[in-house]
């Protein structure tokens, strides 16, 4: 009988990359799509329709890698400094440190005798010392932090690729239904998006599409009327 991991059948969540690239995917879709709308509700070119989704698409893309790196790399500087402190403690004061470990146990159920003899055992090496003190006291898997280079390469390819998509009809059609095609590539991405996170998450398929697409439709109409205005205020 194969000895059983306990990792076997769960998938790492905490790296980092899916959250940048859900995230970086939806943002890049909505912004393009409220863009494109906007632009084409005020009756601009398909030419400036195309050149201004790329560069939404370039601009979104790069500021999004940009604040993903910025933000994880400073989220792991924040914690590499108390994981220093705690290091610094275990050093400088290991009774106080073994006794705050073994109250720890106590409160999740063991005698005084147990969690005081588990505490020194955990002692007797720094290192794994130092990794149950930052999970029992901080809360923090010193194994698990997410990379700022990962996160921000994510980011950058997820939301390209969304914003991508309500684009593509303006490059093969300059017609006035054009639109109407890019808002359908829109929503169609949007359902995509909702289905593969309610699959991954084992929610409901149908709440997860409609969710998203009812948000990306919600916007998408205001953002027209907005257009819209811009527009006659332009004519007049």
């Amino acid at each position: 009988m194969a000895a059983h991991r306990y990792d076997d059948h769960h998938r790492d969540v905490q790296g980092g990359g899916v959250r940048a690239a859900v995230f970086g995917a939806s943002d890049g879709l909505v912004s393009n799509v409220l863009l494109i709308v906007g632009l084409a509700g005020a009756d601009v070119s398909s030419g400036v329709v195309r050149a201004a989704g790329v560069a939404g698409l370039l601009a979104g893309a790069i500021s999004m890698a940009a604040g993903e790196y910025v933000s994880v790399r400073a989220q792991n500087d924040l914690v590499a400094r108390e994981l220093e402190k705690e290091r610094q403690a275990l050093a400088d004061d290991p009774e106080e440190e073994t006794e705050e470990l073994a109250q720890l146990y106590v409160e999740r159920g063991m005698t005084i005798d147990q969690a005081r003899e588990m505490a020194q055992l955990v002692m007797q090496n720094p290192e794994m010392a130092l990794e149950v003190h930052a999970r029992e006291e901080l809360g923090i898997a010193p194994d698990a932090l997410a990379s700022p280079y990962v996160a921000a390469g994510w980011s950058f390819s997820a939301f390209a690729i969304g914003a991508l998509v309500p684009l593509i009809p303006w490059f093969f059609s300059s017609a006035s239904f054009v639109i109407w095609l890019s808002v359908a590539a829109g929503v169609a991405g949007a359902a995509s998006i909702g289905a593969t996170l309610a699959l991954a998450t084992g929610h409901s398929v149908w709440r997860g599409v409609s969710r998203h697409v009812g948000i990306a439709i919600a916007a998408a109409t205001c953002i027209h009327f907005v257009g819209l205005a811009l527009g006659a205020v332009v004519q007049l």
